[in-house]
């Protein structure tokens, strides 16, 4: 019988990744995990209320809460960069419901990156 792959070290991040690949078909897709910049959120953060209320997502320590996204995409041309923000927003909203904070868009056409 075939061994199991390991739990994957960064869950979130694959997630996300697995989402925009399918909704975007990028050109370039980085995608960069800041959370450690943001290491010390969690104090300030857990007077907050709980994330299935509105609230911030969860502190714990493991990362995976910011993220910084390059995307180069055929879907982005014609729109705007808030079309193009609520898109990716709206590809990924179960992880920000979920656990990730906040994320940093660089979103271009492919006429753009030229």
């Amino acid at each position: 019988m075939p061994l199991a792959a390991p739990p994957s070290a960064t869950p979130i991040r694959d997630r996300l990744e697995s989402k925009l690949r399918a909704g975007l078909a990028p050109e370039t897709l980085i995608i960069r995990d800041d959370s450690r910049k943001h290491a010390g959120h969690g104090d300030r953060l857990a007077a907050l209320a709980p994330a299935d209320q509105g609230g911030h997502a969860p502190i714990d320590g493991a990362g995976e809460t910011h993220f910084t996204l390059d995307i180069v995409s055929a879907r982005f041309s014609g729109m705007s960069r808030l079309e193009r923000q609520r898109l990716v927003n709206a590809l990924v909203a179960e992880e920000l419901r979920e656990r990730v904070h906040a994320l940093s868009l660089r979103c271009r056409s492919p006429e753009e990156q030229a």
